[in-house]
């Protein structure tokens, strides 16, 4: 039954001291938008990089004039690995045409060949869970072990470099997350820290009349939710903004940012982040005062 009586000192608290709390609303909306912003980037870049791992292929090259049950029988022993998705046999024959029609009008270089040097090959295919650098390497050891089988290419630096792109923007956007979130929850316990002390008086007379403590605070934690919670709408309304005024219309220029995800889903509960943020920092400066 408090929130009813309080919500009547809270909305005249925020209107008599409008320009700080405007101040404090366009600070969060800042915060929140750089969050944002940094989220809509690091989401793209994971969705980028788990598309990379559906062009990745182990290449297994065998002994020249290799039998065909050998072959077979190497195959066999690829096709029953759990983590092998495809398999497909490149003659050398093959893998030359599949050459040239990659150097395109470069293909003169190979006109003083008097014989083929490619070997005949194998291309492996890994299903998308199963691209990690411990998994190519254990296979390719497998491989190795194969009579019939003379190198194993897994693209070992690719799969690191992957792996380290991952991990590394994972860390990023939590260390951007808890320091932003950590500068709004400061900027709602500096402004209501602000605002108790200018309503000193006030309390004062409050407490003379027997208000309880919930009494007093109450007021102080709506207004923390309710700068929080305008703070989140602005950054929510300047994502839509940004997205709209830039990359809708840099798409219209520049094809690739077509393929630029935008998850709306993901940036419609801002409001309620910062509302939440906002009662946080409300909370731990009426907790530390003492009156």
């Amino acid at each position: 039954m408090i929130a009813p009586y309080a919500l009547k000192p809270a909305i005249q608290s925020l209107l008599r001291e409008k320009w700080i709390n405007l101040l404090s609303v366009m600070t969060i909306a800042a915060a929140l938008l750089i969050i944002s912003v940094s989220f809509f980037v690091l989401y793209n870049i994971d969705i980028a990089t788990k598309k990379l791992p559906e062009k990745f292929s182990m290449a297994v090259y065998l002994d020249n004039n290799l039998p065909k049950d050998r072959l077979d029988t190497i195959m066999d022993s690829f096709k029953k690995n759990k983590a092998v998705l495809s398999i497909r046999y490149i003659s050398k024959d093959e893998a030359m045409k599949e050459l040239k029609a990659s150097l395109k009008n470069s293909d003169y270089i190979l006109e003083g060949l008097d014989e083929n040097p490619l070997p005949d090959s194998i291309e492996i295919k890994l299903r998308t869970n199963e691209v990690e650098t411990e998994t190519a390497r254990q296979l390719a050891g497998e491989a190795l072990k194969i009579k019939g089988v003379t190198e194993v290419d897994y693209g070992e630096k690719f799969l690191s470099t992957l792996n380290t792109i991952k991990k590394g923007f994972k860390v990023i956007g939590l260390v951007l997350v808890a320091v932003l979130s950590a500068g709004v929850i400061f900027v709602c316990y500096s402004t209501v820290k602000i605002l108790f002390y200018r309503r000193t008086e006030e309390i004062e007379t409050c407490k003379l009349l027997g208000a309880t403590k919930g009494f007093i605070r109450m007021p102080f934690l709506i207004e923390g939710a309710v700068i929080g919670a305008c703070g989140g709408l602005l950054s929510l309304a300047g994502c839509f903004f940004l997205y709209s005024m830039v990359f809708l219309r840099l798409s219209i220029a520049i094809p690739v940012f077509k393929d630029i995800l935008f998850p709306v889903n993901l940036f419609l509960p801002l409001p309620v982040i910062g509302m939440l943020l906002g009662i946080t920092g409300a909370a731990i400066a009426i907790g530390r005062l003492r009156y």
